[in-house]
C-alpha cells in the first residue's frame, strides 16, 4: 500500500513507469526472505588450523611500512617521501615494500592499533596476552593458549612441540603464564640459514646422524641395567622416552628442521638470512601441523639512525612476509594459516633529527599497525586509521585483545568461554578491551 500511495502523490509518472516500480517493489519484497534464509545458512570459512607469528621485536615503524604518511613533510617520512600503490586499488603501502605491495589482496592492515604504553616489556605482555600488566595473574601469550585449545586438548600428537619459536624466546616474560612450563614455547635456538640449522636437542652442529645412531648403540652396549630387568617398568619407561627422543633426532621430526631438501631457488626468494629461512621454516612447520610458529624477528628499536637501519631492514621483511605469502598459497595452506604480523608498539612518527638520535624514531604505543593474512581473514581490507602525521587514531580503535580474540575464534576457540585459573576467579579466554578505553571489538570488518 506505501508503494501505491507514493506512486499516486507522483503524478508525473508515466503508466509504464508506474508498472515497473510496482514490479520491482514486488519483487523486492518476494526475494526479501528467501535472500535473508541465505544468508544466515550460507557456511562459514572452516576454522584455522595454525598460526605464524612474526613478531617484529623492538618496534616497527608504522609510518615507514604499512601507514605511510609522505604528506606530512620531512619532519615525518623522512627521506620516504613516497608510497607504493598494491595491487589493491587504494591501499598503499611503505616504498621499500615492492614484493608486499603485490600481495595485499592476500592481508589485511590494522592501522589503528592502540594501547598507550610505551614500556618494551609492558607493551609486548599487553600486545601477546590482551590484558593490561600487573595484577596478581600472570596471563598467558596467544601462543600457550594456541598449544592449550588446539594442542595438548585437541589431541596434538606430534614429536615437535605445539609451540615453536625460531629461533629465541620472543619476550622478557613468561609466555606461558599461569598455565604452566608445559604451554611454554620450543625455542629452536641456531640459525635456520646457517650450512647446518643447530636445532637445540634435536640437531647437534658438529654431530653427523651416522655418529648419533653409533652413540645410540654404544648406549644399549653398555646398558647392563636394562639388559638384566628389561621387563621393570622404570626400564620400558625409559625406553619409552629414549626412542622418543631419538625419533626427535634421527627420523621425521629432525628432517623436519632440515632446509637443506628445500629447492635453492625458493629459499632465495625467501632471502638467505635468517628472517627469511626462519618464514620458509614456519611454513615447513605448518605443514607438519604444528598450531602455532612465532618467529622472533629482532633488530626494530631504531632510537638512532632509523633510515640506515630500514634500508637494510625493509627488503629482508619484503621478500621474507612476500614470499611466505606466496608460498603458503601455492601449498594449499593460506586458507587454514593465520600470519600475524605486529610489535609491540610502532614508532614515533615524528623524526628525532638531533643529537644522540640523529634521524631516530621512538616507541610509540599511541597509534600502530599490525597485518593478518590467511585463516579465513579476508584479504585487501583496511582497518581503521591514523590522522594525517600517524600520532593519533583518528578511526575505529583497535586494542590488543580485540586482535587476539578475532584470531581465537578464527580457530574456533571462543574467546567468550571461561579460563580455568589458579586463583579460580571469573576469567575469559580473552578479554573485551575495554580497560584500553572506549570502542573496540572484534574484527568483524575482516572476518
Amino acid at each position: 500500500m506505501g508503494a501505491m500511495n507514493e506512486l499516486r502523490a507522483d503524478t508525473s509518472l508515466t503508466r509504464r513507469e508506474a508498472l515497473s516500480r510496482l514490479l520491482a517493489g514486488a519483487a523486492g519484497l518476494a526475494l526479501a526472505k528467501p535472500l535473508a534464509a541465505w544468508a544466515q545458512t550460507a557456511t562459514p570459512p572452516a576454522p584455522a588450523k595454525a598460526v605464524i607469528q612474526i613478531w617484529m621485536w623492538g618496534g616497527p615503524p608504522q609510518t615507514d611500512t604499512f601507514d605511510p604518511k609522505p604528506a606530512a613533510g620531512y619532519d615525518y617520512c623522512g627521506p620516504f617521501r613516497q608510497a607504493l600503490d598494491t595491487n589493491v586499488p587504494g591501499i598503499q603501502i611503505g616504498q621499500l615494500l615492492p614484493l608486499l605491495a603485490q600481495q595485499a589482496d592476500k592481508y589485511a592492515l590494522i592501522r589503528s592499533l592502540t594501547h598507550g604504553n610505551n614500556g618494551h616489556e609492558t607493551a609486548a605482555y599487553i600486545v601477546q596476552t590482551g590484558h593490561p600488566p600487573g595484577g596478581r595473574l600472570v596471563f598467558p601469550a596467544l601462543g600457550a593458549l594456541v598449544a592449550k585449545y588446539r594442542g595438548y586438548e585437541a589431541g596434538y600428537s606430534g614429536l615437535v612441540p605445539p609451540y615453536v619459536v625460531l629461533t629465541e624466546p620472543q619476550g622478557r616474560f613468561d609466555e606461558a603464564g599461569f598455565l604452566g612450563p608445559r604451554y611454554k614455547p620450543f625455542a629452536t635456538g641456531g640459525d635456520p640459514n646457517a650450512g647446518r640449522f643447530v636445532v637445540e636437542g634435536v640437531v647437534a652442529g658438529n654431530i653427523t646422524d651416522e655418529r648419533q645412531a653409533r652413540r645410540r648403540e654404544l648406549l644399549h652396549s653398555l646398558d647392563t641395567l636394562k639388559q638384566a630387568l628389561p621387563e621393570h617398568p622404570l626400564a620400558v619407561e625409559l625406553e619409552r622416552c629414549e626412542a622418543k627422543a631419538y625419533e626427535m633426532i634421527l627420523g621425521d621430526a629432525g628432517k623436519l628442521f632440515d632446509l637443506s631438501t628445500e629447492d635453492e631457488a625458493l629459499r632465495r626468494r625467501y632471502g638467505r638470512n635468517s628472517f627469511g629461512q626462519s618464514c620458509l621454516m614456519a611454513r615447513r612447520l605448518v605443514a607438519a601441523g604444528v598450531p602455532f610458529v612465532t618467529i622472533n624477528y629482532g633488530g626494530w628499536d631504531t632510537h638512532k639512525q632509523h633510515f640506515e637501519t630500514m634500508r637494510a631492514k625493509l627488503p629482508q621483511m619484503d621478500a621474507g612476509l612476500a614470499t611466505l605469502l606466496q608460498d603458503l598459497a601455492d601449498h594449499g595452506l593460506l586458507e587454514s594459516t593465520i600470519v600475524w604480523w605486529s610489535g609491540e608498539f610502532g614508532r614515533s612518527p615524528k623524526v628525532a633529527w638531533s643529537a644522540p638520535w640523529n634521524g631516530g624514531r621512538h616507541h610509540f604505543g599511541q597509534c600502530f599497525s599490525a597485518l593478518l593474512a590467511g585463516g579465513g581473514f579476508k584479504g585487501g581490507r583496511v582497518v581503521g586509521a591514523s590522522d594525517a602525521t600517524g600520532e593519533q587514531v583518528a578511526e575505529r580503535p583497535v586494542y590488543p585483545a580485540d586482535v587476539l580474540g578475532s584470531i581465537c575464534a578464527r580457530l574456533g576457540i571462543d574467546p567468550e568461554a571461561a579460563l580455568a585459573n589458579p586463583r579460580g576467579v571469573d576469567l575469559k579466554v580473552m578479554p573485551s578491551g575495554e580497560e584500553f578505553g572506549k570502542g573496540g571489538g572484534r574484527l568483524q570488518e575482516i572476518m
